[in-house]
């Protein structure tokens, strides 16, 4: 494939994907919700992230004048897109001419690129930092450069920025410097790299020593490290949903690559890369075998992995690359119009494959009436998933939204920056997924069973409460 034919069908995977999401059905998932949240409070960091993509979030919308989520989501496609255009010109430079057409085709077309190009994640903009940053990386093991030595610093720490997962490519980084000689740059190259990653980064970790490391404690909290335990079913579930993430032919080829290092079979580019892809993937399985882990917590691994799966393929079987172009293709154009479709893609038992991204706004509209109902302009819940969509779906109401105080520490962004406040008195409507009592006796404004969507089969309530009934404790 050349390069021009490459580029054309980048665009067009593109332009398919921003077409589609002008017509998406779907609401904003809980943490697309919580981002552009934050991105309307800006900071140098957030309870569960660091702010990256709160500032990205900030600055689309900002452009458009629109807060919808045609132009929150839009972030996907185009940076992605950065992302494939990025790899091309690295594995034209850095591996081969031969494989830049294919390589940014297949980045494009990876089912967790095609799934984070419908709904918007920190993976997104972590890759495109993370492919910079390699580019960076390669061109200074050719040669010394205090410009690309810049360039990998303040990309390394942007990806920090985006998410704290970058530092899963760093063990196999290192591995790679202390065995292969063609994978190490200068000292000075490094000690300016290492300065400026340091710098960039240093704003969040400011953030995080004046905030009791909130972010730091929820992301080794959601690693369940506390509750280890040896279980092999989910270490081989984490592995085999690999085929799934980057495709059955490129997850093969990046295996088939660790089995030709282990023959010797492998040259030293070829070794480089899969150093800075395999391990991410070894660790997260290990991960999973003994806590917890989500499919794509191994993401870091696919933007060198791409390059060693396109090289070894096109080297070895070129038949490979258009049977998996044919398959991650169909899947790239499918995704898109699941969400399109979304109300019409029923299972047989009557929920909506995509069920996890619907009926949210429909929940915050009907608070919205049920507040003014109940005569006041005050609405509370004890749900993350409510409040989020709340935050986004009322933003233009003249609503006031609070998380119900918690009882300890808080176990989320909304309980931690958007609490009730104890000066606030008076009636409040309370929305929440269990029934509720107090001392004064609460008005169940209503009681429904959602039809559809997410909070299918579940109850809500809405209660016309004294805000003093939903104070810390009680």
């Amino acid at each position: 494939m050349s390069a021009r034919l490459g580029l054309l069908i980048v665009f067009g995977v593109t332009l398919w994907r921003i077409v589609a999401l002008h017509f998406d059905t779907t609401d904003l998932f809980v943490d697309e919700a919580q981002y552009w949240l934050w991105s309307q409070n800006f900071d140098f960091g957030y309870y569960s992230k660091p702010p990256m993509i709160a500032w990205v979030i900030r600055a689309m919308t900002e452009m458009s004048g629109s807060t919808s989520i045609f132009w929150i989501r839009l972030c996907g496609p185009l940076i992605h897109m950065a992302t494939a255009l990025v790899l091309m010109r690295t594995a034209k430079r850095f591996v081969s001419r031969d494989i830049e057409g294919w390589t940014g085709v297949t980045y494009i077309t990876l089912p967790g690129v095609a799934l984070s190009s419908v709904f918007f994640s920190t993976d997104v903009v972590l890759l495109f930092f993370l492919a910079v940053a390699l580019f960076a990386y390669f061109g200074l093991t050719g040669r010394r450069s205090i410009g690309l030595a810049l360039l990998m610093g303040v990309a390394f720490g942007c990806a920090f920025l985006s998410k704290y997962a970058i530092l899963f490519v760093v063990p196999g980084g290192l591995i790679a410097l202390i065995l292969l000689p063609m994978a190490r740059i200068s000292w000075r190259d490094f000690f300016i790299s290492t300065a400026a990653a340091i710098v960039v980064a240093l704003p969040n970790l400011w953030w995080n020593a004046t905030h009791d490391a909130t972010t730091i404690k929820h992301t080794t909290s959601i690693a369940h490290w506390s509750a280890m335990s040896l279980d092999i079913r989910h270490g081989l579930e984490f592995f085999a949903a690999q085929f799934a993430v980057v495709g059955p032919i490129v997850f093969f080829a990046i295996l088939w690559a660790v089995y030709r290092m282990i023959k010797g079979q492998s040259g030293p580019s070829e070794k480089l890369l899969i150093w800075l892809s395999v391990p991410v993937v070894l660790l997260i399985t290990l991960q999973a075998l003994i806590a917890k882990a989500y499919a794509n917590w191994a993401v870091t691994a696919y933007i060198a992995g791409t390059m060693l799966a396109v090289w070894l393929l096109h080297r070895e079987w070129p038949k490979g690359l258009r049977v998996s172009l044919i398959i991650n293709g169909t899947v790239s154009l499918l995704f898109p119009l699941a969400a399109v479709f979304a109300h019409q893609l029923v299972l047989p038992n009557g929920e909506e494959v995509m069920k996890r991204y619907l009926g949210r706004s429909a929940i915050s509209l009907e608070a919205g009436d049920l507040a003014r109902q109940a005569g006041t302009n005050i609405i509370v819940s004890d749900s993350r998933d409510i409040l989020a969509d709340m935050f986004h779906t009322l933003r233009n109401e003249p609503l006031r939204i609070y998380a119900r105080p918690p009882a300890q520490a808080p176990d989320n962004y909304y309980e931690q920056t958007f609490a009730l406040p104890a000066t606030v008195g008076g009636n409040v409507l309370f929305i929440t997924t269990q029934p509720f009592d107090c001392a004064e006796t609460p008005q169940n404004i209503k009681s429904w069973h959602p039809g559809d969507g997410y909070y299918r089969g579940s109850v809500l309530y809405a209660y016309k409460v004294k805000a003093g009934c939903l104070a810390a404790g009680k």
